[in-house]
């Protein structure tokens, strides 16, 4: 059973969703309205605002999580989502993870080790309020069953990476999209980069199996290929790569090649954006990204 939580939904629906007990839901509307609005979401302790968008399309299908980027500019995310839902008939659930509750340590690094590098209880780490958002919106949407996707781009691209290597959230599929740095399957490089430094029931072969058979797709510019202001120039992420580009194809390649010799299942998918750079829009936007979320299967309502 979750933990209790409380949901205050602003932007016009007028509801109000709260556990009264662990056992108790109480519930005074039956859905969250078509178009833009934002719910505010208590978390274990923690206060995280959630912008959405509900297409006129949306008949129940599927969930898009839409992970933001360093300027934690949440908001704008799910803006420049919209079409996504509008195209694969998606609700569009964006949260906004603030500087002051989720410094880089708690977001791009999920809260599993702190600023000294030493690894945290489980219970903290902030992956685990992926499937609890969900969760929440499901239960607005009274319909406990809808799948769910989650794609990040940039910061939210690492958040993703690393949250797929070490927590099987229930996504059907997870897309990193233009990640400055990604933990790569190996115990040579410290963690953030690799596993290095993680106690071994974080860094087991076991643990590195699982890695390659999460749905994982890394979804690339192929121009994102050179530094500019937000890189990671660190000797860590240099090793990976000189451009975000040449980095998830060296991670896809390594996974791919481990799996391969170890005779282990291999999910991943890599997917290029041809001639788009380190643009979050433009990312979600390209006729590839169906295929990063999709595959062959990629629903387009707005092509009916």
């Amino acid at each position: 059973m979750r933990d209790p939580f409380r949901l205050l939904l602003v932007g016009g629906l007028g509801l109000l969703l709260s556990f009264a007990s662990p056992a108790v839901l109480l519930v005074e509307a039956s859905s969250i309205a078509v178009g833009k609005s934002s719910v505010t979401l208590e978390l274990r302790g923690k206060t995280i605002p959630v912008f959405l968008y509900k297409p006129e399309s949306f008949k129940g299908e599927r969930i898009l999580v839409v992970m933001h980027g360093v300027n934690r500019n949440a908001e704008e995310y799910r803006d420049h989502a919209e079409k996504m839902g509008d195209r694969f008939g998606a609700l569009i659930v964006t949260p906004l993870f603030d500087t002051k509750q989720f410094p880089s340590v708690k977001y791009q690094r999920g809260g599993v080790v702190d600023k000294e590098n030493r690894v945290q209880p489980r219970d903290e780490w902030t992956y685990l309020l992926i499937p609890e958002i969900v969760d929440g919106i499901r239960d607005l949407e009274n319909k406990r069953d809808i799948p769910f996707y989650v794609i990040g781009h940039s910061a939210g691209g690492q958040f993703v990476v690393r949250m797929s290597a070490l927590l099987n959230t229930g996504a059907k599929r997870l897309v990193a999209s233009n990640p400055g740095s990604l933990i790569f399957p190996t115990r040579d490089s410290p963690f953030g980069y690799g596993f290095g430094g993680l106690p071994d029931e974080l860094s087991s072969d076991e643990q590195l199996k699982n890695f390659l058979s999460a749905p994982l797709t890394l979804y690339v510019g192929t121009d994102d290929n050179k530094p500019d202001e937000y890189f990671d120039d660190s000797a860590d992420a240099m090793k990976q790569g000189g451009g975000r580009y040449q980095r998830s194809h060296s991670c896809f390649e390594m996974a791919k090649r481990l799996a391969e010799s170890k005779g282990w299942p291999f999910a991943w998918r890599i997917v290029d954006a041809p001639g788009i750079g380190h643009d979050h829009e433009m990312m979600f936007n390209h006729d590839m990204c169906g295929q990063a979320l999709f595959g062959d299967e990629s629903p387009m309502h707005d092509q009916r």
